[in-house]
């Protein structure tokens, strides 16, 4: 990358690990503020989808959009969205005002990020691919780790948390205007809803397979977040031992993120994928052996975490990598609604497993979809050649 590309790139990553804070910090603070307020845990639980619905509703409305204005006015757009819903939550606490600025910062974070993912995808040379995008998704998780640091500032003044979070997120905005504003390739098909549509299926031709590991990683971040400490406790494990357990699985995917995007880059994105998908599946089979060990969970969770908890953006990598490049824009929304899928379905699901299945049933339910994506891994014939790939091989 030239020097031009390398200064937009660090912007780029910058204004990700703020997105990042802004979302681990909101997570835990309401869930916090609700609890002490006597709001029942499943409208709770409700709430917290707010942010993965407003993804939905949003990930086919972007991309034309996208293709008409360019990436900086979108992430421009979408990092003003966010600080401004960070901002209102002081004025009025009411539920389901709270509710529409999860939405709103659910959707407006998507922007962000869909803007951010596809400027790099669309920049990166290919043997660098896997590195910048596993940049992109360390810098995100380091934000998503610091962020609930600062939920704690709630026993100072509940509005104290929010109006820090915004003002963060507004100065970070405000390096954006420093970078010029680019397009996406140009497509064939129309920039609308109906063209949208047309390129979701032939990205879903191309690399349906690419998608599961973004599916993946959301139903895994999602269930262990959600699911876990309820299943935790319900063993006997106290909550000493989950508050250091359930981090090791985030901070295992910082120490490996970079690493595994460089030998990617060098071994191939599927066969890296095929292994860490392998791995975390006999990871998360061997912590239902040791589900009563506070250290065996806490070794698994880690090693977990340093193999498929990167899946997201060497899923994005391996998209990038099969679909021709007029479709990247399509492709990075559908590994968002993939994820958001993963993150919806996936405490559901673990939840089901818990109040109905005895024994280290959650663990095997994890374990089992990991399994899953592996054989689909292994299964995997490209539809056709594509540019990309044409000029990989």
């Amino acid at each position: 990358m030239d020097q031009t590309q390398k200064f937009r790139f660090w912007i780029l990553v910058t204004i990700v690990s703020i997105s990042g804070f802004s979302q681990g910090m909101l997570l835990p603070l309401i869930a916090i503020i609700f609890e002490q307020d006597g709001v029942s845990s499943s409208l709770n639980g409700f709430h917290a989808t707010g942010l993965y619905i407003g993804i939905l509703l949003a990930s086919p409305l972007m991309e034309a959009p996208l293709r008409r204005f360019g990436y900086k006015p979108v992430i421009l757009a979408g990092g003003l969205m966010v600080a401004a819903a960070l901002a209102l939550f002081p004025v009025w606490k009411s539920f389901w005002f709270w509710f529409l600025l999860r939405l709103l910062v659910g959707i407006g974070d998507h922007m962000l990020h869909f803007g951010t993912q596809t400027w790099i995808t669309s920049f990166s040379p290919k043997e660098r691919l896997g590195r910048n995008i596993s940049l992109y998704g360390l810098f995100f998780g380091l934000g998503f780790t610091v962020g609930p640091m600062l939920a704690s500032l709630v026993k100072v003044n509940e509005a104290l948390p929010f109006i820090i979070s915004a003002s963060i997120s507004l100065a970070a905005w405000l390096f954006l205007w420093a970078l010029k504003n680019e397009y996406p390739e140009h497509d064939t098909d129309q920039s609308s809803f109906p063209g949208t549509m047309k390129r979701f299926g032939k990205v879903l031709k191309y690399a349906w397979i690419a998608l599961l590991p973004s599916f993946g990683y959301g139903f895994l971040e999602a269930s262990l977040n959600g699911n876990f400490p309820v299943y935790a406790l319900r063993s006997g494990i106290d909550v000493g031992a989950v508050s250091l357990i359930l981090p090791a699985f985030a901070a295992g995917s910082l120490i490996s993120q970079l690493p595994l995007g460089i030998l990617s880059d060098r071994f191939g994105r599927k066969r890296v994928l095929t292994i860490v998908m392998l791995a975390g599946f006999i990871c998360f089979t061997l912590a239902g052996f040791v589900q009563e060990s506070a250290v065996g969970l806490f070794i698994c969770f880690i090693s977990a975490g340093m193999l498929v908890g990167s899946t997201f953006s060497l899923g994005i990598s391996y998209m990038a990598s099969l679909v021709p490049r007029q479709l990247l824009p399509a492709g990075n929304l559908m590994c968002g609604i993939f994820f958001s899928f993963g993150s919806i379905t996936g405490p559901f699901i673990g939840g089901l497993a818990i109040q109905h299945l005895k024994g280290p049933s959650f663990f095997y339910v994890l374990s089992g979809m990991l399994l899953l994506i592996f054989i689909a891994l292994v299964a995997f014939r490209p539809a056709e050649p594509t540019e990309n790939q044409a000029a990989s091989s």
